[in-house]
């Protein structure tokens, strides 16, 4: 089985060397704060705009204007657009690449009137004005790969002197203005160093050399000796490494006469291994009865585009200056910082006494760089270098929750509505995690800290250094290194080690109840010291006062009934039996239904509370025991377990 599974991959990995690039994400830039409404004529002319530059991509040489307008001269819903291909690819990706990007940008940048996104065959743009007659300079962006050359200043000199030369032929070519070309690096046994360059061709030849000029002066000043970079702008690009990137002129028409055999090959190739590893995995959990401990994404796979310098990171903070601290987590320091095309930015730093480590951020590099959705933190990237690790992240400038909801001074600035409108848009944001991307993941540590509030205090999950990446059959994993955060571990984590999305919809119960009551679940909520959050909200919904536990800040609500029914909720997504718990699509159901979908009674809890010795731990419980050390009588003296015993109707 095993030699047989290496050599598909082996031959797939043939294969794949040997067809034109796949589409692959390199950067994109929501331009403008300018908004448009859902349904708005601005919405429906943009359609069509992306509609006409995909059906022109068979005609257009790689590059293609246009505009959808009333034709009057003030047009506030006019859309102009374009898409430029890169130049060495076929027509047939151009296509693809059309066509992928049309769909990404509006994913990306939702209801934003003005966008760009770059690919690596194609960039496409769009916006509200009419940016076809100049030679559009913003935004500028770029990203090196992280490793040096062992020569750098020979290697800036050879890289200088080939880029004069590209700059010259790319300018002169009247179809497409794009030129490759390949020289000799010192230092390196058979390296060589490939360059690319390209300008829009509706540019004059004097504006393609002075955008290519500009361009290849910040790659030879910004980041000398890296072995590979790329400079982004909308009117011209150029890119350089060491490893052959884009298609030799005098290979293309063979390479397209292989294309559509070796990609129905490579198809072919890719299911059988696919239906390999996963029998693989079936027959090991077999052998070993429990999942291997292993972080999925171990190895960080060639995100050359989400690379940070860590000197452009060190820059934008401030070198990390107290004064930019955001804030503190398990895995680090968290600084806000500015980039130079004016983007905030997040920068998450390793800590070097970190209990999460390098495995979580590889995890979390792999991870969310696969993720999109709007109640999902976005990572622009990651930077690395000696002893130097970091995340980079959007900045969410309301920072966390938990910042907001259990401080008496800002909590009076989530009232119901905006509480409300958070539960509503975690649940969301879990339920692309489970259900609707293309990965099935469980988080494994929802909680207040975790969840980012922006602007409008719309909520993005973070911090997915715990996650797990599940098979599209498989409903549960086990693990013997439990992770995660005390208060919110479902009881079958805690207890056993296993997870599934009901372990996920168990936290954000627990979630669900802090943000209605305003209180911790790790404190305890009577004078004996064994009573947690959910003991208190219990006891009160058992005996028929629920608002007596809502936030005071929040007791005057004139949405009685709509609090009482996100207790109902919560109390559903905490209960004990895994079964009993809803799945994240019936909580979203719940949440924006009202009163028209009723709602099963819910069971009492199980409460597992740390002991005094371990109230103030978090995060890693490094627990290395057996399930069956973990049944043992060792698990009573860390945990006060309460059995259900209350048979009363709980008040709806």
């Amino acid at each position: 089985m095993a030699k047989l599974f290496a050599i598909l991959i082996f031959m797939l990995s043939f294969l794949t060397l040997q067809t034109e690039s796949t589409v692959t994400i390199s950067e994109y830039s929501c331009l403008n704060s300018s908004t448009f409404t859902r349904n708005s004529t601005y919405e429906a002319n943009l359609d069509l705009l992306l509609e006409s530059l995909l059906s022109h991509t068979n005609a257009s040489n790689g590059f293609f204007n246009t505009n959808m307008s009333t034709g009057e001269p003030r047009d506030a819903d006019a859309v102009y657009g374009r898409f430029l291909c890169r130049g060495d690819v076929s027509e047939d990706v151009c296509t693809e690449c059309v066509k992928a990007a049309r769909v990404s940008i509006k994913e990306k940048c939702p209801m934003v009137k003005e966008a760009i996104l770059w690919y690596d065959e194609c960039v496409l743009q769009y916006s509200y004005h009419n940016f076809f007659p100049a030679s559009y300079e913003v935004p500028i962006l770029e990203n090196y790969n992280r490793r040096n050359v062992n020569e750098p200043a020979e290697f800036m000199k050879l890289l200088e002197k080939t880029m004069k030369q590209l700059i010259t032929r790319a300018a002169k070519r009247s179809d497409k203005k794009y030129a490759t070309k390949e020289a000799p690096v010192k230092g390196y046994s058979d390296a060589t160093l490939h360059t690319f360059a390209q300008c829009r061709p509706d540019l004059s030849m004097a504006q393609c050399e002075d955008c290519l000029q500009n361009v290849t002066l910040i790659l030879q000043t910004n980041q000398t000796g890296k072995i590979g970079g790329r400079i982004l702008r909308p009117s011209c690009f150029a890119r350089f490494e060491l490893n052959p990137f884009y298609t030799d002129e005098k290979k293309r028409h063979f390479s397209a006469k292989l294309a559509i055999g070796i990609t129905s090959a490579t198809s072919a190739v890719s299911s059988i291994c696919v239906v390999l590893l996963f029998t693989f995995r079936r027959e090991r959990n077999k052998r070993n009865n429990v999942e291997e401990d292993q972080i999925v994404g171990s190895e960080i796979s060639e995100l050359h585009s989400l690379q940070f310098d860590v000197g452009a990171i060190k820059a934008a903070t401030d070198y990390f200056s107290n004064h930019n601290k955001l804030g503190e987590g398990g895995f680090g320091p968290v600084y806000r910082g500015t980039l130079p095309c004016g983007r905030k930015i997040a920068a998450k730093r390793l800590s070097q006494n970190s209990k999460q480590g390098v495995q979580e951020f590889k995890n979390e590099v792999e991870l969310v760089a696969k993720l999109q959705h709007r109640n999902l933190v976005r990572l622009l990237g990651f930077a690395m270098e000696r002893e130097e690790t970091i995340l980079v992240y959007e900045h969410v400038p309301n920072g966390s929750l938990d910042h907001l909801l259990f401080d008496p001074q800002q909590s009076i600035r989530l009232d119901w509505s905006a509480r409300h409108k958070i539960m509503i848009g975690v649940a969301r944001g879990l339920l692309y995690l489970h259900e609707d991307s293309r990965l099935r993941i469980i988080h494994r540590d929802l909680k207040a800290s975790n969840i980012l509030l922006d602007e409008n205090l719309n909520p993005k999950i973070s911090d997915f250094g715990m996650a797990r990446i599940f098979g599209a059959d498989q409903t549960q994993g086990s693990t013997k290194r439990i992770v995660g955060t005390y208060g919110y571990m479902s009881p079958e984590y805690a207890m056993y080690g296993q997870f599934s999305v009901k372990s996920d919809v168990f936290s954000f119960g627990v979630l669900m109840l802090e943000i209605i009551t305003g209180k911790k679940n790790q404190y305890s909520y009577s004078s004996d010291g064994d009573a947690s959050l959910l003991d208190y909200v219990w006891e009160h919904w058992r005996i028929g006062a629920p608002l007596e536990i809502v936030d005071p800040t929040i007791s005057e609500s004139d949405s009685v009934d709509e609090v009482i029914r996100c207790v109902h909720i919560g109390l559903l997504c905490v209960q004990n039996d895994k079964e009993a718990r809803p799945t994240m699509d019936t909580v979203v159901l719940m949440l924006n239904s009202a009163d028209s979908v009723s709602l099963p009674v819910p069971e009492q809890p199980t409460f597992f509370i740390p002991s005094m010795k371990h109230k103030q731990q978090s995060h890693d419980l490094n627990s290395n025991r057996s399930s069956e050390k973990l049944n043992s009588g060792k698990i009573m003296s860390q945990y006060s377990v309460m059995s259900s015993c209350l048979t009363d109707v709980a008040p709806r």
